[in-house]
């Protein structure tokens, strides 16, 4: 998976050239633990943001102890494709870290990256281009036309859990639970502060709509860490589902949840939706 290949290469990158001076071991980090808990640190703000907000117990004020990092990339488009020689190609990067500039450190270290070699045959190129877009904001608490039918397209492996077990299937309270906590967890780490919502009226409504529609297969990947040598699932649902219901007020959040993915591996580029409004 493109993502998976892109988002390893680009951790090491990162943690060269995005460490300060006083930083320890500079070019190579020699004391990770040391840089990685400095708040001066770019690289720990990107890719290792726990580090910097976790206290000795290693759990965060939010109750979490593995903090999602700041950014997901998208690059599922060339999944598949092989390259000619002097073919173009291009990926995205969503940041949610609106805080501190970042778009720098992203730039040289895909620079950077494109000049090492990319996947298995470390195939080399030339990054032409880099774009910052102007921020995107989606209210959250704006008013939705009526909205009675959508249709989820998922576009990229979606691993969702209910009961701390993966789903066979998405129904809507399920899907409608993740992608409330993930944006709800994104904006009280890096925004403004989590939703100010009833989670469990909101959850409750949520399971109130129906499941029309489902046409979804469980896709199975798997990626071996070059650090550790440990294999991991990073498999899920792909397809489409429609439902039908009172879902004007969901809308907010499942649009955000374009943006930010919903489900595990979202950095990787899991989890990625396309939220279509059905008509009468």
């Amino acid at each position: 998976m493109p993502g998976n290949i892109v988002r390893g290469a680009l951790g090491s990158v990162l943690r060269r050239i995005a460490c300060g001076p006083e930083c320890p071991g500079h070019s190579g980090c020699r004391d990770v633990g040391e840089c990685d808990r400095r708040t001066d640190c770019a690289y720990a703000r990107i890719f290792e943001p726990a580090a910097l907000l976790t206290g000795p117990s290693g759990i965060g004020p939010s109750g979490l102890s593995d903090w999602p990092r700041p950014f997901v990339l998208r690059a599922a488009h060339l999944d598949g494709q092989a390259l000619a020689p002097g073919q173009g190609f291009w990926l995205a990067v969503n940041v949610f870290e609106m805080r501190y500039p970042v778009f720098d450190y992203f730039e040289r270290a895909f620079r950077e990256l494109a000049a090492e070699g990319l996947g298995p045959g470390r195939g080399r190129a030339d990054l032409l281009s880099a774009e910052q877009l102007e921020p995107i904001s989606i209210p959250l608490e704006s008013d939705v036309p009526e909205t009675r039918r959508i249709r989820v397209v998922f576009r990229t492996p979606t691993e969702l859990k209910s009961n701390a077990e993966p789903v066979a299937k998405p129904e809507f309270g399920v899907l409608f639970a993740r992608a409330r906590d993930r944006v709800s967890t994104l904006r009280s780490l890096y925004g403004a502060g989590p939703l100010e919502i009833d989670f469990e009226a909101l959850g409750e409504r949520a399971s109130e709509v129906r499941m029309t529609h489902c046409q979804v297969r469980h896709l199975t990947a798997r990626r071996r860490s070059s650090r550790t040598g440990q294999s991991h699932s990073i498999g899920g649902l792909v397809g489409w589902a429609e439902y039908e219901g009172d879902l004007s007020e969901f809308l907010p959040i499942l649009q955000a949840a374009q943006w930010t993915g919903v489900g595990r591996h979202c950095v990787w580029g899991n989890g990625e939706l396309r939220v279509e409004t059905i008509g009468p």
